[in-house]
């Protein structure tokens, strides 16, 4: 009788159901998160094949806070290859912001707004139309002496660039100028993808989308993934050491200087390696670097990366030191370890040298690992070497 009555009931159930309205159910609070923090992407507006991508599968990207509290799109490195180890395709080109761009050609041409952003674009197998005036000045891209220069970093020339009739503009969206002319680009039918890369993370993504439009797998293995092996090494060899080193990191320029933390390229690599910064026990640095609390702290290192013109920044960094002679009574300084870090691996993005800033820094923190680490590593890839000669001289002959 009760199984009777069950499947009449469920009968009665399945009736109402195919009654409604036709609109869907309301979702809950779970699955609307879920919904938006995965964007699914649109069956009829698949990105043109690659290549060597044809049967490749899209991989879905999430919706990410990052420290500093902004959105970022991101897929995650894990899912990146399918399980038979081939790499997966993004599918629809989107940009750090969620942008998609759904009509991407491949291989399409392309203008940079930023130097690393063109350098990075050139690693992942793409050609350049454009640039602006910082790639040519802070890089050697190899690039053509005539290639079309669109303005400066923070003031491109719209104009310039919609002359060149790219289908693909890569901007900074942290730079006002670069932003304020991206209507006027979109209007005239270009498409404006936004990066923001502060971490070897950050670039990594970009290069994933990158090398949805360029199908350089080759590439993206060379320039991304073993990139990041060099990274991971550096850190499980920081974390052979039982002591966490303390750092101040700062960042000077012509008028002024600033306490950093992670939120900066070298204060990210730092935090990877374990190193404690000061800033983060003392916020008020952040905004009002105090001498007083420096030398209560008495960091073991001292770290400066310089942003504009470097010789300005440090002529008034060491104004400042000359007037306060309590700064060399510092332990970092009468140590030796007040370091200036080069601007080439700490203030321009490193793309595919992110792994020798982690060693950099790795072996100034850790000297006795690192140094041992980094010997292994060049007597192992030496005797790759070394046999990879033979093999073929015995196949030769």
């Amino acid at each position: 009788m009760i199984k009777k009555t069950f499947l009449c009931l469920l009968c009665l159930c399945l009736v109402l159901s195919g009654c409604g309205d036709g609109s869907a159910p309301a979702s809950s609070s779970g699955e609307a998160a879920l919904s938006s923090a995965v964007p699914e992407p649109e069956s009829s507006s698949q990105a043109p094949a690659v290549s060597g991508m044809e049967s490749s599968p899209d991989v879905s990207g999430v919706y990410e806070y990052r420290g500093d509290g902004k959105e970022q799109y991101v897929i995650p490195e894990f899912s990146r290859r399918g399980e038979d180890g081939a790499l997966l395709s993004p599918g629809i080109f989107r940009d750090s912001l969620g942008g998609e761009f759904p009509d991407m050609p491949e291989n399409p041409r392309t203008v940079s707004l930023y130097g690393s952003y063109a350098e990075a674009w050139l690693l992942a197998g793409g050609e350049l139309a454009g640039v602006t005036k910082d790639a040519l000045e802070e890089r050697d891209l190899g690039l053509p002496a005539d290639i079309p220069v669109v303005g400066t970093v923070k003031e491109p020339n719209a104009e310039a660039i919609i002359a060149l009739e790219p289908e693909l503009v890569l901007l900074n969206p942290d730079i006002a100028g670069q932003m304020d002319i991206r209507d006027v680009l979109e209007n005239a039918g270009i498409s404006c993808a936004c990066f923001r890369v502060d971490t070897f993370e950050d670039y990594s993504n970009m290069m994933f989308q990158f090398w949805g439009l360029t199908g350089r797998e080759d590439l993206y293995k060379q320039n991304v993934e073993d990139v990041g092996e060099e990274i991971q090494a550096a850190k499980m060899t920081a974390a052979l050491s039982s002591n966490l080193p303390s750092v101040l990191l700062m960042r000077a320029f012509s008028t002024g200087i600033k306490a950093k933390t992670d939120d900066e390229l070298a204060g990210s690599i730092l935090k990877d390696l374990n190193a404690r910064n000061i800033a983060d026990d003392h916020p008020s640095m952040l905004e009002d670097l105090s001498l007083e609390e420096i030398i209560g702290a008495d960091p073991d290192f001292i770290f400066v990366t310089t942003m504009g013109n470097e010789e300005k920044a440090l002529q008034y960094l060491d104004s400042l030191i000359e007037k306060n002679p309590a700064w060399q009574e510092l332990t970092a300084v009468k140590e030796g370890r007040y370091i200036v870090l080069p601007k080439d691996l700490f203030h321009y993005k490193p793309n595919n040298r992110w792994g020798e800033s982690y060693e950099y820094l790795g072996k100034i923190l850790y000297p006795a690992l690192f140094e041992g680490e980094w010997q292994r590593k060049a007597a192992d890839e030496g005797q790759g070497q070394q046999e990879t000669a033979a093999a073929s001289a015995a196949d030769a002959s």
